[in-house]
């Protein structure tokens, strides 16, 4: 019993060790060619460890095996890995269940709409991966409209109720086809907010980018609209998305940072798409005590944020891991962080960070975690001093 414990900790321990590595390149600019050769290696690696496991405890393993130098040097990495799976694992898992919704979140309300309902077909385009949205209960199509009420400390009264739809990660690849982020868009537009922030990987495809203007020119605003690129948009001719963009009155940031007033107010608005666009913002010349509005495609700048005294990061490019367990949440999630910011709202040292789920992806399959727009409604948060 004892040697199936340690059997079944070390197989949980090692899947844990490399997916976390995975976890780890897919946060990097490494070259997509580099990163398809490491995931075809890493992914068979995770799913040998019951035979790997096997040979190196050997339950109900006979006699006759030999105790030869390389199980000794399997056993001992099995140890290692046990320790994660019994101990580390377990106690990281426990500790985000019990997590509490951030100080900063004061409300949070959606409406789940299946989108093939409301279209009256099932969108599924024609992409090559189109086939995955037959998988029975994926949730692909049923998007989740969110409004959430943030509280922040710098927030001008003026700004009292300013609104902000964030969208992320798109994927325009043909699969969902464009009349569902037509028809989700366009549900958006019933209430035009002021702020319209897009946060990356908007083209996944060399053929998709006459989607932008259809679909992205039905966004409406109030004051402004700014976009960036993500890791997707930089392999598929990223100067065609930015003119794109910019022909529909979106500004777009890329690595920059630009003032704006917004009801008699200065509001500072940062586009940061490292690491995947390179260098990184310049905030010489930024006036240091204006509010700081960042958009980033990976919650991973959260670090450059903290650094930078931005007051509202807005990101995505994690998906929420797309399929997320019972009691154990996401596991593949691409962020040199790993699972820590999936998805949701964040608050750390004066930055409040909201992770979007994203509308799309490029394996359109969605379980316990559902495509998602949201609108963030601002307000002022009580002084601590």
């Amino acid at each position: 019993m004892v040697c199936l414990v340690k059997y079944l900790g070390a197989t949980v321990g090692h899947a844990v060790l490399w997916v976390y590595a995975m976890n780890l390149l897919y946060s990097t600019a490494w070259p997509r060619p580099l990163l398809r050769v490491c995931r075809r290696i890493l992914e068979p690696l995770i799913l040998s460890a019951p035979i790997l496991f096997y040979f190196g405890y050997g339950y109900e393993v006979s006699s006759a095996v030999v105790d030869v130098p390389w199980q000794q040097w399997l056993r001992a990495y099995g140890g290692f890995c046990c320790v994660l799976g019994l101990g580390v694992f377990p106690v990281v898992t426990v500790r985000r269940l019990l997590q509490k919704m951030p100080v900063a979140l004061r409300s949070n309300h959606s409406t789940i709409v299946d989108m093939a309902s409301s279209l009256g077909y099932p969108p599924r385009g024609r992409s090559k991966r189109r086939w995955m949205t037959y998988l029975p209960y994926n949730q692909v199509f049923e998007v989740e409209f969110s409004e959430k009420t943030i509280a922040l400390p710098n927030l001008p009264g003026e700004w009292e109720g300013l609104s902000i739809l964030h969208l992320s990660d798109l994927h325009f690849c043909g699969t969902p086809d464009r009349r569902f982020f037509a028809a989700v868009i366009e549900r958006c537009m019933e209430q035009p907010p002021d702020l319209v922030a897009v946060t990356g990987d908007i083209v996944d495809s060399h053929h998709h980018h006459r989607w932008i203007l259809p679909v992205l020119g039905k966004l409406k605003w109030r004051i402004a609209a700014f976009a960036i690129l993500g890791n997707h948009d930089a392999w598929y001719d990223p100067r065609l998305s930015r003119r794109r963009i910019e022909r529909l009155g979106i500004v777009d940031l890329g690595n920059s940072w630009t003032q704006i007033d917004v009801r008699g107010k200065p509001m500072v608005v940062i586009g940061n798409e490292t690491p995947w666009f390179r260098p990184a913002p310049n905030l010489e010349g930024c006036p240091p005590d204006v509010f700081k509005l960042c958009l980033s495609h990976t919650p991973d700048n959260i670090t450059w944020a903290k650094a930078n005294g931005v007051d509202l990061l807005l990101a995505g490019h994690n998906h929420g891991g797309q399929i997320r367990f019972p009691l154990v949440g996401s596991v593949f999630v691409p962020s040199r962080f790993s699972r820590r910011y999936d998805c949701g709202t964040f608050e750390e040292q004066g930055v409040i960070l909201h992770v979007s789920r994203g509308l799309g992806g490029q394996h359109p399959v969605r379980y316990h975690c559902r495509p998602e727009v949201t609108r963030l409604i601002l307000t002022q948060a009580a002084s601590t001093s």
